[in-house]
């Protein structure tokens, strides 16, 4: 991690499931470190979800400086390597003036990829890229198994957006994407001090504020949010379209679901994605990264503060 190096410049990484209270503890180590919060969340990026995504309010951001928060268009999806590279411009900003560079969020391949770095996987044929997409993400899945064994065993068979990658990347360089990920290159991890932080506070106290969350979600900023966001006729495989909330909410004004039925859904949903990356964080970051695991409030907040510190 490069912590004890003091000739490297910091760098703080706060992440774990949504609804942790990740946001919170990145603002209170700004305000008492003079840092700047740096988004690592994936719907974050998107101006159209500041209520959706729960992004911070104009009021947190006003305590302390904010980066990378609402600068993408719904429009342009922001890939892993198009954030990493914004990240690292941040990052090297907050360095120049003086300040402490604090990531934030959730998205554990963003993270992952500033970090480690990319792998150099060529431009995928736009045929090949077609014929995959157009797959069920059954026949894909299946397709993996026969082209890239591992990688199908290790995938979830509905995760789409994971196995068509890795099945573009198979068939269009005949190499595995596991292969082309022994490569990367392009990682910041061995060039600044990281300070980093996991959060895996209990689950049901997770899971109460995943519930809340939703909620306030589900208030008439959000759903005006949401119908903003459907009158722009979006592909509805658009990043921006599949973040949390934003189906389900969708489903409501389009008379598929009660409010009820899409407020369950959504609550569902945010609690199963929260258990993803409850599990991811547990499991993949560096053996040496700390797991804070108390819930983050009273005196737990003071001392999750101080280990960062």
């Amino acid at each position: 991690m490069n912590k004890a190096d003091p000739s490297k410049p910091p760098l703080a990484l706060i992440a774990g499931p949504t609804a942790s209270g990740k946001s919170s503890l990145a603002l209170a180590l700004a305000e008492a470190a003079g840092g700047v919060v740096i988004n690592a969340d994936s719907a974050q990026v998107y101006r159209d979800l500041r209520i959706v995504s729960a992004r911070p309010t104009a009021a947190e951001e006003a305590r302390a400086p904010h980066r990378l928060y609402g600068t993408r268009d719904g429009a342009d999806a922001c890939s892993a390597a198009d954030w990493a590279a914004d990240a690292k411009a941040a990052i090297g900003e907050a360095h120049a003036a003086g300040r402490l560079p604090i990531l934030a969020g959730g998205t554990g391949l963003y993270l992952r990829t500033l970090i480690e770095g990319i792998a150099p996987v060529p431009e995928i044929d736009p045929a090949v890229r077609r014929q995959v997409r157009a797959l069920s993400v059954g026949d894909a899945h299946a397709a993996l198994a026969v082209e890239d064994r591992e990688a199908a065993a290790r995938l979830r068979p509905g995760d789409t957006t994971r196995i068509s990658r890795a099945l573009e990347v198979v068939r269009a360089t005949g190499r595995t994407l596991k292969d082309w990920q022994a490569e990367k290159h392009g990682g910041i991890g061995g060039a600044v001090a990281l300070r980093p932080l996991i959060l895996l506070p209990p689950r049901d106290w997770l899971h109460a504020r995943c519930d809340a969350r939703f909620e306030a979600i589900f208030g008439e900023e959000g759903i005006e949010e949401v119908r903003r966001l459907l009158a722009r006729h979006l592909p509805p495989l658009a990043p921006v379209m599949r973040a949390i909330g934003v189906p389900e909410i969708a489903a409501c004004l389009h008379g598929t679901l009660t409010r009820e039925q899409a407020l369950a859904a959504g609550k569902i949903a945010t609690r199963q994605y929260a258990k993803r990356q409850y599990t991811w964080f547990r499991r993949q970051p560096p053996a040496d990264w700390p797991r804070f695991e108390e819930a983050l409030e009273g005196e737990a907040f003071e001392r999750a503060l101080g280990l960062l510190r």
